[in-house]
């Protein structure tokens, strides 16, 4: 029914409090001035922990941005609350899409590929009317085949943008990170680094991303005769 449909969680709002957010107070507030690095890193790692609890209990799973969110604020904190090293930072920064991109081609090989969860599902596809087509007597003959292939060749896609980012992210912590852990100079260094991975990392990646994303329609459209709007749900 309508009125009992779950209200879908914003991709935008969710990146706000899991990652904008807490990288702010860890780059701007967590100096002496302000709330100090343990005050500060406790705040940042709230929000993504409280948004995921709050997220898990709605829907009954884990939210994954949750995750990243709180590991990578967990990691940027640890290295400088306890002054480690800021070379650490480009291999942190590196870390987590090089992560996720490993998860992606691990999944390929189990009965959940991560891709297919994320843009060929029942939440947001019309999948009864598109397996009708690809079932029906005048579809191609191979066209399951043919899904599993796009499937295949779109997380390959996916995977690449976040190798692009891994390589990205550690060019540009290199580049801007040169401050002792746990100083002031080294929290502007890192609000520096923030504000620039946008338009530096996300832009180029959220390409990929939406080259991938197009592809796997564009090829559903094909192989089920269905024009683009029609392979979505009605009541999205």
């Amino acid at each position: 029914m309508e009125n009992n449909k779950t209200k879908r969680e914003s991709p935008f709002i969710s990146l706000i409090i899991n990652i904008v957010i807490p990288v702010v107070i860890l780059s701007k507030f967590s100096t002496a001035q302000y709330l100090g690095p343990k005050l500060g890193l406790a705040i940042a790692l709230s929000f993504p922990l409280l948004f995921g609890i709050f997220s898990f209990y709605r829907e009954r799973k884990a939210n994954f941005i949750s995750i990243i969110g709180f590991i990578s604020v967990f990691l940027t904190g640890i290295i400088g609350v306890f002054e480690f090293p800021s070379e650490w930072i480009a291999y942190k920064e590196a870390s987590v899409p090089f992560v996720i991109g490993v998860v992606i081609l691990v999944s390929m090989k189990t009965r959940f590929p991560l891709v297919q969860k994320i843009v060929y599902n029942e939440q947001i596809m019309d999948m009864e009317t598109i397996n009708e087509r690809l079932n029906a007597p005048d579809a191609p003959a191979d066209s399951q085949q043919r899904v599993r292939r796009m499937l295949q060749t779109a997380s390959y896609l996916v995977a690449a943008s976040f190798g692009l980012s891994t390589v990205l992210n550690f060019t540009l912590a290199k580049l801007i990170i040169h401050s002792p852990s746990g100083t002031e100079a080294f929290a502007q260094e890192m609000g520096r680094m923030t504000a620039l991975s946008y338009p530096v990392i996300a832009l180029p990646s959220t390409i990929v991303l939406i080259i991938a994303i197009i592809y796997v329609y564009k090829t559903l459209s094909r192989l089920t005769g269905l024009p683009f709007e029609k392979l979505f749900r009605k009541d999205l």
